[in-house]
């Protein structure tokens, strides 16, 4: 198998912004259900991101140009607040590895979707394959939870990981047919979704940061600002330009073995025989929807 530059490069990206996802699901996990309110991790993550990306912002423009309002929206505030908001909402009702299989693993299903609708991609069998075994194993891992689990709000934050990754799939796309590129794309956000939620956070009562250290306030701010807003999506931007929106999203799926690994390492959260099935065949669909073994 022979890769072309562009392919390495978009494999790569890929394969580091799913790295920081799991971290960013295993440290808001933590965060949401200890001394962070939802809305104090959000507020850290728009200020933080905003002020390391103000030189690009100044250099580059914020404004959005003929792309409707769907399009408009998903690239000025989708991917910066609104996507994560519900899942950091999520992970205060479920666990980091439940949402590791559900929202990044869910992913690939809705971006090959919307891309065969907007785009025209064309897609193979193989992939197609590997679609279903993605959707299986996050079926299995979220409906068994949803069922047996001693969490009674746990499908909540199961429905907000499926909404959070149908949206984001969704400004995959309307990024890719945007023609910006991905440090443009990251500065639009952010400018955009910092001065639109952070009114609404400040007014919503629940930030006070008091039972928080600043040694905590910088951790969370790197994690949610520098790792999660700025590299994460710069870096899967590049990976959507370099191998596709299909291809970029399957990898996605990816997370669910680095979210439950660190989930029961750093959140002594519980695992289970059905959870690593499911996980399992996540990983296996991940292999084949990807496209990487295609020419």
């Amino acid at each position: 198998m022979k890769y072309h530059s562009p392919r390495l490069v978009g494999i790569s990206t890929a394969l580091a912004a799913v790295t920081i996802w799991a971290v960013f699901l295993l440290g808001t996990r933590w965060g949401v259900r200890g001394i962070f309110t939802v809305e104090e991790i959000l507020f850290l993550r728009l200020l933080s991101g905003a002020l390391i990306t103000i030189p690009f912002m100044i250099k580059l423009g914020v404004f959005v140009r003929n792309q409707g309002l769907i399009g408009t929206l998903m690239l000025t505030i989708g991917s910066s607040a609104v996507f994560p908001y519900f899942v950091s909402l999520g992970l205060f009702y479920a666990p980091a590895s439940d949402a590791g299989a559900i929202a990044p693993g869910m992913l690939p299903f809705w971006t090959v979707l919307f891309s065969w609708i907007l785009l025209g991609e064309v897609v193979s069998n193989r992939r197609i394959m590997g679609l279903g075994f993605i959707l299986f194993g996050a079926l299995v891992v979220g409906l068994w939870q949803i069922v047996s689990g001693p969490e009674s709000g746990v499908w909540k934050g199961h429905l907000l990981f499926l909404l959070g990754a149908g949206l984001f799939s969704v400004y995959t796309i309307h990024f890719r047919r945007s023609g910006l590129s991905p440090t443009h794309g990251l500065v639009i956000s952010l400018f955009w979704g910092t001065i639109t939620f952070l009114p609404i956070l400040t007014l919503s009562g629940n930030i006070d940061f008091q039972e928080v250290n600043w040694y905590d306030i910088l951790n969370m701010s790197i994690l949610q600002g520098l790792l999660n807003a700025v590299l994460a999506l710069l870096f899967y931007s590049i990976a959507v330009q370099q191998i596709g929106a299909a291809q970029a999203g399957a990898f996605g799926a990816l997370t669910p073995i680095l979210a439950l690994i660190g989930g029961v390492l750093f959140l002594e959260e519980a695992i289970t025989l059905t959870k690593t099935v499911g996980v399992c065949l996540v990983a296996f669909g991940v292999l084949l929807a990807s496209g990487v073994f295609e020419k």
